[in-house]
């Protein structure tokens, strides 16, 4: 089975905005991210985000949009020799419509792990928030949380050693 760290998005790779990040041209990558990435995928770890994306439901930015800035995001950990191996993202809202996928459930999560065979026991989830951590504990898997925009290489390297 392998392994994976799953990484929840605004505030973990991109600057938390304490709004909606509507386009690619308000997507800034946080400093140590292409680093980290790369020091989990030298560690064996796949490397999935986890995103709730509730802005799509709300009207504010498209699927696409999001693909732009996701699209950013693997030229920028290209630069260091990484890559994100998939991304998962809920477009739904609580205000719109109700969903399954949508944190803190762990939908997300799980049909993760069962596209790519990952043992929950061997894999972490990075958030910023209750409900990142939620979602990793219902899905068994260990949850890390962290101050927004606070960086994760230190915790990558940490993990990767163990």
């Amino acid at each position: 089975m392998n392994k994976a760290v799953f990484l929840d998005r605004d505030g973990v790779i991109n600057k938390e905005l304490g709004r909606y990040c509507e386009n690619v041209d308000e997507f800034e990558i946080l400093e140590d991210v292409g680093l980290a990435i790369k020091v989990l995928k030298e560690a064996g770890f796949l490397v999935i985000i986890i995103s709730n994306q509730g802005g799509i439901a709300k009207g504010l930015y498209t699927e696409a949009d999001v693909n732009q800035m996701h699209d950013k995001l693997c030229q920028h950990t290209s630069k260091f020799g990484a890559s994100i191996d998939d991304f998962y993202f809920c477009p739904h809202h609580d205000s719109i419509s109700r969903c399954l996928c949508r944190k803190p459930n762990s939908l997300m999560i799980e049909k993760a792990m069962a596209t790519y065979n990952i043992d929950p026991s061997q894999s972490y989830m990075i958030g910023d928030g209750k409900r990142d951590i939620e979602a990793a504990q219902k899905a068994g898997v260990k949850g890390i949380l962290i101050e927004s925009n606070s960086g994760i290489l230190e915790i990558c390297k940490q993990i990767a050693s163990e």
